[in-house]
């Protein structure tokens, strides 16, 4: 029986990540960690006979003692307490956002392999996370469906023989449009093919989350940028492909569910059954695939540029893309501010190399309150 601790469990992922672990009779939850949602939590806790939950809100960690018998961990140091003595063998980090990026570290530390469906934490602490899981012999498990197809597929090849990766994109709800003013929250949050939270749906619609998924793919399978291509697919079938050295590709096929990458990660390295159809070509009846646009979404150009400068670059660009979306989200900004915040921010805040990740810590806090000083300046259209 594998003991799993999930981290953001009232969020998309953590949901899934239940649905997967109720269906299995190999994984046992062991605790859950959430932000603020305390009620959903508890709920969670019962359901599943989960002993502990930690949340991050004090206030929410207080309303959760007055309704539940069970153990309540509150804020940060609480998270933190449950990865260190839940007793379990993999952490699925389900937290959006760089506050994934502590809970990765101390997992890490802790000797314990990752399931790790935060982004963010390779994106901002890309080469200290992986010195970190290297040094202490934690795996990391990618969840993100691209990275979960590119890792069975890089995983089969002999070193030496992969010379590309290729990252699939759906186009998001503005695939093929060349202006994108205007654009409502409700049109952005109308994405096509996923079920994803607020957040990773707006960095949908504008390629950033694909340009962040480039940066994580840079550092889980060292594979430098020129090796990595963006391909808009917009059936979200092809979830990634590899070219070989023989001029074969191998690409990794199905339909879109995140249950599937979730129950790879919890599982591995075995495989387990996922109540998800067995996928029909004929009936769907063509693939297709076009090149990005990287002019009219800019993000995307914005996260390669940033990947490939490094340094503090990559944790500059995601805390501007955090106040950004959010303030988009808010009705602060417009759809196009979002580049535009993001551009200046780190127009203004030169790469510095990094040693420590106190470092990134204050870098992330600067270029949060630069963000919404650029935020103040705009007004939506």
């Amino acid at each position: 029986m594998k003991k799993v601790l999930l981290l953001g469990s009232t969020g998309s992922i953590g949901t899934q990540a239940l649905e997967v672990v109720a269906a299995s009779a190999q994984l046992q939850v062991v605790g859950l960690a959430a932000g603020a949602g305390w009620e959903l939590a508890v709920e969670q806790a019962r359901e599943h006979g989960v002993p502990t939950i930690a949340l991050a809100d004090d206030r929410a960690a207080e309303r959760a003692r007055e309704s539940w018998s069970g153990r309540v961990l509150s804020g940060e140091d609480g998270v933190t307490e449950l990865i260190a003595t839940s007793g379990a063998d993999l952490v699925l980090n389900g937290i959006v956002g760089a506050a994934g990026l502590a809970s990765t570290v101390v997992a890490l530390t802790e000797g314990i392999d990752v399931a790790l469906a935060n982004k963010e934490s390779l994106v901002v602490g890309g080469e200290l996370v992986m010195a970190l899981s290297e040094a202490t012999g934690a795996r990391l498990l990618p969840v993100d469906s691209e990275h979960s197809a590119l890792h069975q597929l890089v995983g089969r090849e002999a070193p030496g023989t992969v010379e590309k990766l290729v990252l699939t994109a759906s186009g998001g709800p503005f695939r093929g449009r060349e202006d994108l003013s205007g654009v409502s929250v409700e049109d952005a949050l109308a994405h096509p093919t996923w079920r994803m939270g607020g957040r990773i749906t707006i960095d949908s619609a504008t390629l950033m989350n694909k340009g962040f998924e480039a940066i994580e793919a840079h550092h889980l399978f060292a594979v430098s940028y020129e090796r990595i291509d963006v391909v808009v697919h917009p059936q979200s079938l092809v979830h990634s492909l590899i070219h070989l050295n023989d001029g074969s590709s191998l690409a990794h096929l199905g339909y879109p569910d995140m249950r599937v990458p979730i129950s790879y990660a919890l599982h591995f390295p075995e495989r387990a059954d996922v109540d998800v159809p067995q996928l029909d070509l004929a009936a769907a009846g063509e693939l297709t695939f076009e090149a990005p646009d990287p002019a009219t979404f800019a993000c995307l150009r914005l996260a390669l540029e940033a990947g490939e400068t490094g340094g503090t670059a990559p944790c500059v660009l995601n805390a501007a893309d955090e106040v950004a979306v959010a303030a988009f989200l808010d009705g602060r900004i417009p759809f196009t501010g979002i580049a535009a915040v993001i551009e200046r921010v780190l127009e203004e805040m030169p790469a510095q190399p990094v040693t420590h990740f106190e470092d990134l810590f204050a870098t992330d806090i600067e270029a949060r309150q630069r963000s919404e000083d650029q935020v103040r300046g705009l007004t939506p259209a």
